[in-house]
């Protein structure tokens, strides 16, 4: 059915016309189509800050200070000039509005980093229903710590993590949850996931899953850690235990006791496995045992899937993990190597569903499972577990609810010499970074087609071009929009300087932030993209 483009046509067909049901919200998005940024301004003088990203609902642009000491908020607001002319439109902008200030206002300026910790800008979590801020600041990384108190030779530690929330109407801090000699991925999110009122971190260090819960009243309260123990109560169990081991030996010690005292002391180690470490592999256990029903056989698939490879099952650790719902956890495991490292695409890993209430293991997967990629697959949005609160998150496009995405992701897997090594690389995504990915309509793809190389709704530095990033509709007449330039007006003056780029879209105004930043620590250059 053929619908006009002008946007005047538009808003007369919705007062006229009712959507399907169920589709108001996608019906509304096509607007998009005809407001879209037609200006950039090039170069804008701004502070020289590090800007990290707006809030979900848009209230907020998020900055740190270059120094990585100091949180700085802003909030969005419109160009607003005069123009006393009958043709404003084909005016330039006055010169007192090409200024960042022009667009944001400062609401405050808030230090969080003390003398020897620093902000860690790639991290950032936000909290829509109670506007909250989660923000962390770190000591530097030591590589060649020691493992003591059961922690895990091969991973560095971090003397100081410090883990603020903070309001973002005033920049009020409310409380704060420190971890000592511990190392955390703070990296794009990556070991911390928020879901609703629930907070994981993960501890690779001392392989720990700390489940935090928000509080109304600001407070972070600690609701369980599933690591060495899974159930509230294993830990008095354990040390009660480990009492009356030792009373029974001292009894044993007595003159009276006729047992020999040649049987040792229990050593002071933990000689158990840790409480997760034992659910993955009662849950290996028993699933290589259904899988036969005779015996024989089973003792042979045992020997080959099971013992074979225990000792390598046991060396897993946790590398991250997301939330399914507000019981179940996406969690990853692999090497220690793989844990650390910055491309663990080429490591071994596993995935294990687990359930905090019942501590039990629901599923395991390799990171080559043909069924783990098909639900992946037909069933991605379910992976995204998004906040109820959220209403923007709900329009992210993926291959199971956009028929392009689908059809990219078919041309990518034709494309793929081997489907094992196709499977892993799509896997290799999960578990998802929390809120990594961008709301904004532009990146709707059923609304635009772009250059997924250059740019996409996921939160990552890309490689900078000198060629303007074009934006077309994906609907008739196929037209160019807009485009998106990331660097100077007139093009880099030093071609040879490796060059990267961010973009911060707004989640429903026609407004963007392109920052372009080269790897000598220059003043970076920052243009804002708008409809004018």
């Amino acid at each position: 059915m053929y619908r006009s483009s002008n946007i005047a046509a538009r808003v007369f067909e919705r007062q006229i016309r009712t959507p399907a049901p169920g589709a108001s919200v996608h019906y509304a998005r096509r607007f998009y189509e005809n407001l879209v940024p037609s200006y950039t301004l090039y170069e804008v003088e701004c502070p020289d800050h590090s800007f990290r990203k707006f809030t979900d609902d848009g209230q907020y642009l998020i900055s740190f200070s270059r120094n990585h000491q100091e949180l700085i908020v802003y909030r969005s607001r419109w160009l607003s000039y005069s123009c006393k002319d009958e043709d404003c439109d084909r005016h330039d902008l006055p010169s007192n509005a090409k200024r960042f200030e022009s667009f944001f206002t400062q609401l405050y300026c808030v230090s969080l980093a003390s003398c020897n910790e620093l902000i860690c800008k790639d991290f950032f979590l936000y909290m829509e229903s109670n506007q909250f801020g989660i923000f962390a600041t770190s000591t530097a990384q030591i590589h060649d710590a020691p493992a003591v108190g059961g922690a895990v030779q091969g991973i560095p530690s971090i003397e100081k993590i410090t883990f603020h929330l903070l309001r973002l109407q005033d920049g009020v801090i409310l409380d704060e949850k420190v971890f000592c000699n511990d190392f955390i991925n703070l990296t794009h999110n990556m070991g911390v996931f928020l879901y609703d009122d629930l907070l994981a971190i993960v501890s690779l260090r001392y392989q720990t899953i700390h489940i935090l819960q928000i509080r109304d009243s600001g407070n972070l309260v600690d609701v369980r850690a599933i690591g060495e123990f899974c159930r509230e109560d294993d830990e008095l169990f354990l040390n009660s235990s480990s009492q009356g081991l030792s009373l029974c030996d001292k009894n044993k010690q007595q003159p009276g006791n006729h047992v020999e005292n040649n049987q040792g002391q229990p050593t002071l180690e933990n000689p158990f496995l840790s409480g997760i470490k034992q659910r993955l592999l009662s849950f290996i256990f028993r699933r290589i045992w259904n899988e036969q029903t005779d015996d024989t056989l089973r003792v042979q698939s045992l020997k080959k899937k099971f013992y074979f490879l225990f000792q390598d099952y046991v060396d897993l650790i946790m590398w991250k993990v997301q939330f399914l719902d507000r019981h179940h956890l996406l969690i990853k495991f692999g090497s220690v190597d793989g844990g650390v490292s910055r491309n663990a695409d080429h490591h071994p890993a596993f995935f294990a569903v687990y359930n905090m209430e019942t501590t039990e293991i629901v599923s395991f997967y390799q990171n080559s499972a043909d069924n783990l990629y098909l639900l992946f697959e037909r069933f991605c949005d379910h992976f995204h577990a998004t906040s109820r609160n959220s209403m923007y998150m709900n329009f992210i496009s993926s291959h199971s609810n956009n028929i392009h995405a689908l059809e990219q992701l078919r041309v990518i897997k034709d494309k793929a010499s081997s489907s094992s090594q196709f499977v892993k690389k799509m896997l290799a995504s999960l578990p998802f970074s929390c809120q990594s990915q961008s709301p904004s309509p532009y990146f709707d793809l059923s609304l635009f087609r772009f250059d997924d190389k250059l740019i996409s709704a996921t939160d990552r530095h890309r490689q900078s071009t000198d060629h303007p990033i074009k934006f077309i509709l994906r609907r008739h007449p196929y037209s160019l929009k807009f485009k998106i330039k990331p660097g100077p007006e007139g093009g880099s003056m030093d071609g040879r300087a490796k060059k990267i780029s961010s973009f911060l879209f707004h989640p429903f105004l026609p407004l963007a932030l392109s920052v372009q930043q080269t790897m000598f620590l220059q003043p970076s250059v920052v243009n804002i993209h708008f409809r004018k």
